[in-house]
Formats: structure tokens, sequence, C-alpha cells
């Protein structure tokens, strides 16, 4: 049951990004902005590298990025199984799930996206163009559009070194899959004792299902 439930998070997570990026691809331009309320606004962008704009130098390094995070993903699936298969902490299966959804999410980008769309400077792309993608297999762009600028504006004078410069708090742009990933490691950190009990605390609930089992 556990293993269902969690498959269940994990195929609506990845519905929920998927679409909102074939939506992004497919109706926005790279770098077009849209306001939606207060300091949220949809932006296009797109990631060549690891999070915060990261990249792995070289020829090959948008290869072995996209490899590495394949490695990762069975890592974290097999994680998300065992747990599902012991008496483990709902909150902990959750967690995962949504490390799992995300990092998922933002794979099937890197795999497959330079094949399936043309590039968006300066238009909208095409999905499934018949000249081919702008990319080969394992060199996709990850589509980014969420973006949370809670300040915008130059700072006072009197700010020692930075003071006059336009600043912008929190920059980053993301996606649903990022969001997933924040989620599921926020849920650890915060719950970290809930979701990881030491074995006197699970003992417990072995001992009631040995007993439900008699």
């Amino acid at each position: 049951m556990a293993l269902n439930k969690s498959a269940a998070l994990i195929f609506l997570v990845l519905l929920i990004d998927q679409v909102s990026k074939f939506y992004i691809k497919t109706n926005f331009q790279l770098g077009e902005s849209v306001p939606v309320f207060g300091w949220f606004k949809i932006l296009f962008v797109e990631n060549e590298g690891m999070a915060w704009g990261a990249k792995i130098p070289g020829e090959n390094g948008k290869l072995i990025l996209t490899l590495f995070r394949i490695v990762a993903i069975f890592g974290i699936g097999y994680w998300l199984w065992d747990l599902t298969q012991k008496i483990t902490p709902k909150i902990t299966v959750i967690a995962v799930s949504l490390i799992f959804a995300g990092a998922f999410g933002n794979i099937i980008d890197s795999v497959f996206y330079g094949l399936i769309f043309t590039d968006s400077y300066h238009q909208v792309a095409t999905f499934l163009p018949d000249a081919g993608g702008y990319g080969t297999l394992f060199h996709g762009k990850v589509v980014d559009m969420l973006y949370f600028p809670l300040y915008e504006g130059y700072l006072p004078e009197w700010i020692p070194f930075i003071g006059g410069d336009y600043f912008t708090f929190f920059d980053p742009v993301f996606n649903i899959a990022d969001t997933a990933i924040s989620t599921g490691v926020g849920i650890l950190l915060v719950f970290n004792k809930k979701a990881f009990p030491k074995e006197t605390d699970v003992f417990p609930a072995k001992e009631a299902l040995e007993h439900r089992k008699q």
C-alpha cells in the first residue's frame, strides 16, 4: 500500500511538472515574463547545468551531468523502494517520493527536450519538429518558470559598498520539480527525528505488526 501511494504521489508531481513545462515551452519565448500577482511572475528561462545555474566545464560537461542525474535517480529509487518495504514513517516516504519525482522530472528535460523541441530564442518552440530538435539525446535544457522576486529596486545610497546598486531579493527561477525536491529535503531536515526514528522508537511498531500477523 505504501508503494502504491508513493507511486501516485510521484505520478501527480511528474504530471504537473511536465504539463507546466510543456505549456511554457510551447507558449513563451526565452526570457519572456508575465506578472501573475504581486511579487510572483512567470519568467521562462532554461537551465543548462545544475541548480543555481552552475555548470560542469568542458565539452562533455552536460553529458556527464545528465548521466550523474540518472545514476542518482536509480539510487533514490532504490532507497524509496526499500523504505516502502519496511515499517517507515509516512512522512519519510512522502519526502523521498517528492525528491524522486522532482529529480525524475528534471531528468526528463535533460534527456529528451533537446530532441522533441526546437529552441526558444526569439520564437515559441515547436513540439516534435520535422527537422529535429535543438539538441541531442542527454543534452536537453531544464525549463524553469517560477519567479518570486520579493524585492526589486535600487538600494539606499547609505548602504556601504552596494548602496545605489539595483538589487533583487530571491533571484532564482525554478520549476515544479525543483519545488518538490526542496520540499522533500526540507521535510527531512525539519522533521528529522520523526522521519528517522531510533530503533527503540520503531520497536513497538514492529511488535504490533507481528501481533497482527499471529
